[in-house]
């Protein structure tokens, strides 16, 4: 446990941010995953809002440093190849 004063406020504040950076990580995870159930279903206009929003989301995480800007690159290609894949058929 902390001693000092400051050392009591950095963990309270250390606290508090996990629980958010928790709390943004699962919102990707579950937006990903309806995502990949709209791509599978070909419902392809709903898909493209949902990658509007993935987009928006994932760009937001990785300019708090939730996740590295490389990661938020290619994780939105992954889901821009995808929905172009079902978009060509």
């Amino acid at each position: 446990m902390p001693i000092t004063r400051s050392a009591k406020r950095a963990l309270k504040k250390n606290l508090k941010t996990r629980k958010i950076n928790a709390q943004k990580r699962r919102l990707i995870k579950e937006e990903k995953k309806d995502y990949w159930k709209l791509v599978e279903s070909g419902k392809k206009e709903e898909a493209q809002k949902k990658l509007s929003y993935l987009y928006k989301i994932i760009d937001k995480a990785a300019k708090v440093n939730l996740i590295k800007k490389n990661k938020a690159s290619r994780e939105k290609a992954i889901l821009a190849k995808k929905l172009k894949k079902i978009q060509t058929k």
